[in-house]
């Protein structure tokens, strides 16, 4: 049997991937096993954000898996303290508790937020709640997945855990009407990413920072996509100058070669996390850490955050500038940008699928969005040469459709 064979054969089929067998990566390129070359449009949902085999992360890698790689926490290891000080520096917060993905990250914040809402906000035993936004995505455990209001994330699932109350996304009004005295956290992702790239309103994130400092309450942000220079800033919530109490960390961390996650907060958060409370056995792994240190320093060394600010204002006027009936909005900031069609005249998947034909490989969201989240590596003539081959399957759309409707008419 051939790749695709063996795959849907010895696989759970979780996924629906466009039928390429991808083999090689370098750069913001990609190969598949006919030796076909394709452009990159998605980094694996931020986690290539330095593009496939960028040079000093492998080096970075390789020197350290010869030395060591894993020998669990229940030791020391002199690349864990280097790599937590660095990533502590970038978000302006205390301290780290290292996990592997990032829905591990987002269970360490559940439970150093309840924790927290125990032991310092004083809330009863077992009631303790957190407001989480309509439309979110956080990852796939149980727990996560039954605060989603995503019928398909959360279908056979249940009993799901409680304690999670949602508020709709960019609505800070709703947000503080939500707060009890037992609400101990508001957990959001500044910007959706699986809800199809959704921008909130300008200023929503300083207004959740001023509610929460008013009710007691902790602001715990999602930046696993949003986060090390998507949105051409180091984090998402530097564009409405704040700072969160703890943030959620990965994808990009790793380096496109690792997962790697972290939960980074406030001390007073991250010192409730005691001998016995929590724990993982590759979290905050030597290899892990050397890696996710490289990567810090080749996102500043590179400049690849100033590279996301600026690509990211070009990507986004060329794709607004393509008028077309079939598109609805274009949405993003930096090099993260959703283009919303019509599905009464158009599937998303179906613009993915036409521009993989053309070399372009990207992935739709919720049946309506196609996704841009090149490596930030990426350069404008790549760029260029992507809007051109997207316009065309644009138009190409706009003619079928046109002679659909026609011939439906006659």
């Amino acid at each position: 049997m051939d790749a695709l064979e063996l795959e849907k054969t010895y696989c759970a089929p979780n996924y629906a991937p466009l039928p390429i067998v991808l083999t090689r990566g370098k750069g913001v390129w990609l190969w598949d096993d006919r030796g076909n070359k394709y452009l990159d449009m998605m980094s694996a949902y931020s986690a290539v954000s330095h593009g496939h085999g960028h040079p000093r992360i492998l080096a970075a890698l390789n020197r350290q898996a010869e030395r060591l790689a894993v020998a669990s926490r229940a030791f020391h290891t002199d690349q864990l303290g280097p790599f937590l000080e660095r990533l502590c520096q970038v978000t302006g917060l205390d301290a780290a508790c290292p996990m592997n993905t990032g829905a591990e990250a987002v269970e360490t914040a559940i439970k150093a937020a309840r924790r927290w809402g125990y032991r310092i906000k004083q809330i009863p035993e077992s009631r303790a709640e957190i407001i989480v936004a309509g439309g979110n995505f956080h990852g796939r455990t149980t727990t996560i997945v039954g605060f989603s209001d995503e019928e398909a994330y959360r279908d056979g699932f249940g009993p799901f855990t409680p304690g999670f109350v949602r508020a709709p996304f960019g609505d800070a009004a709703a947000f503080e009407k939500a707060i009890t005295p037992n609400t101990c956290a508001i957990l959001v992702e500044p910007i959706q990413g699986e809800a199809g790239i959704r921008v909130p309103p300008a200023g929503w994130l300083r207004q959740l920072r001023e509610i929460c400092d008013r009710h007691e309450v902790l602001l715990i942000l999602d930046e696993i996509q949003s986060g090390l220079g998507r949105t051409g800033k180091w984090f998402a919530w530097q564009h409405e100058d704040i700072t969160p109490d703890g943030a959620c960390l990965g994808k990009a961390l790793g380096g496109g070669v690792l997962p790697v996650s972290a939960f980074v907060a406030r001390r007073e958060i991250i010192e409730l996390l005691t001998p016995g409370s929590h724990g993982s056995t590759f979290g905050g792994n030597a290899l892990a850490a050397a890696v996710g240190l490289e990567s810090l320093r080749v996102l500043e060394d590179e400049q690849l955050v100033e590279r996301s600010a600026e690509l990211g204002e070009f990507l986004i006027r060329a794709l607004r500038g393509i008028q077309s009936p079939l598109i609805r909005e274009v949405r993003g900031k930096g090099l993260w940008i959703g283009v919303e069609f019509d599905p009464l005249q158009v599937w998303a998947r179906e613009v993915c699928e036409r521009l993989a034909v053309r070399a372009i490989l990207t992935k739709e969201t919720h049946d309506t969005t196609v996704r841009f989240a090149p490596p930030l590596v990426i350069g404008k003539p790549e760029l260029q040469w992507a809007v051109g081959q997207f316009t065309e399957v644009v138009r190409e759309l706009e003619k079928e459709r046109s002679l659909e409707n026609v011939e439906a008419h006659s």
